[in-house]
């Protein structure tokens, strides 16, 4: 097994992280992955008024027992799931470290706590910064109570257990838990960029180790209170939808020829990327959205599709950026 076979996790202890963990142990058990944990921290600096304008850093060995502890903790969690993992302590900035390491591997897994708001779009939390710099692909899980319901994997000592998915044991994960849903509905979000069609082949990928079903979507801001409203009251609306439509057959026939026995739904929906697939989230088990991986301030900003989404989704939402491999 290589390191691009490997699902990283970032943890903090929080409920969040962990649920996240959750659901990268179903994963890496469904495709025969194993886990690598890794809690990171970064040490408080305060001035300090005796030593003439220096600076008079915390002592870490009690920050780094506590990261280790949590690593404790997530073993703990996966011990019974039938998952190889491996655990790390870092120092550094969360986002920072995730983004170095996440180079060497396959997938990265991160939580959120899913409240949207001011304060979940700052730059350098790491449910906005590492989608966006990440080597590799991101999946983000939302802690929302509406992204528990659904079938869920076995839980042990009586907890809420729900079927496999074909061909595997069911996974453990700790008594307690929400729900990691399985992957049975996948959505992904194409427009015709070549961002779009990265992100169509990762879901594609993810259809077949889930053997989930796959619909594309696409918005087209054509209504009256959408971005083209300014288009004159002569155009066909509903000719431009269907242009748009059989634009996207185009591509996704293509990758129907290349993948035997693999269909795709199509939807074109009138309204923006963004809202379209927050809404289909609530329907859906795993979301599948392109990035720019601009970074920076104006690709951490809302508007952009990707991070809207992530802020917004009622279940897990894999982001596809411009530096992940193909």
């Amino acid at each position: 097994m290589t390191r691009s076979e490997v699902v990283l996790v970032g943890v903090d202890g929080s409920a969040a992280s962990l649920h996240a963990l959750d659901w990268a142990t179903a994963y890496a058990h469904r495709v025969g992955w194993s886990l690598h944990i890794v809690c990171s921290y970064s040490l408080p600096s305060f001035t300090a008024a005796s030593l003439d304008g220096g600076y008079a850093a915390l002592d870490d060995t009690t920050i780094q027992e506590g990261a280790k502890s949590v690593l404790v903790e997530a073993e703990a969690r996966v011990a019974d799931a039938g998952v190889r993992a491996t655990t790390e302590v870092a120092t550094g900035d969360a986002a920072g470290v995730l983004v170095e390491l996440s180079a060497d591997y396959g997938l990265a897994v991160v939580g959120t706590r899913g409240k949207g708001g001011f304060t979940e779009r700052l730059l350098g939390t790491v449910s906005s910064a590492l989608p966006a710099h990440a080597r590799c692909p991101v999946v983000v899980v939302p802690l929302r109570a509406e992204a528990n319901r659904g079938v869920s994997w076995s839980v042990p000592d009586g907890g809420t257990g729900g079927p496999a998915a074909s061909g595997t044991e069911p996974v453990a994960v700790a008594p307690g838990a929400a729900e990691i849903r399985e992957v049975r509905r996948i959505v992904v979000g194409v427009d015709g960029s070549p961002q779009a069609e990265r992100a169509l082949q990762h879901a594609i990928e993810q259809a077949n180790a889930w053997g989930a079903e796959l619909t594309a979507v696409t918005g087209v801001p054509v209504g009256n209170a959408g971005m083209l409203a300014w288009l004159p009251s002569a155009i066909d609306r509903e000719q431009v939808l269907a242009d748009i439509g059989a634009g996207m057959d185009v591509l996704i026939d293509r990758y129907e020829a290349e993948n035997p026995g693999l269909r795709i739904r199509r939807i074109v929906l009138d309204g923006t990327g963004a809202e379209l697939l927050t809404e289909f989230s609530t329907a859906s088990d795993l979301l599948v959205v392109g990035s720019r991986g601009r970074g920076g301030f104006r690709g951490l900003l809302l508007g952009s599709t990707s991070q809207a989404v992530l802020h917004h989704s009622a279940c897990p939402v894999l982001v596809v950026n411009k530096h992940c491999p193909d």
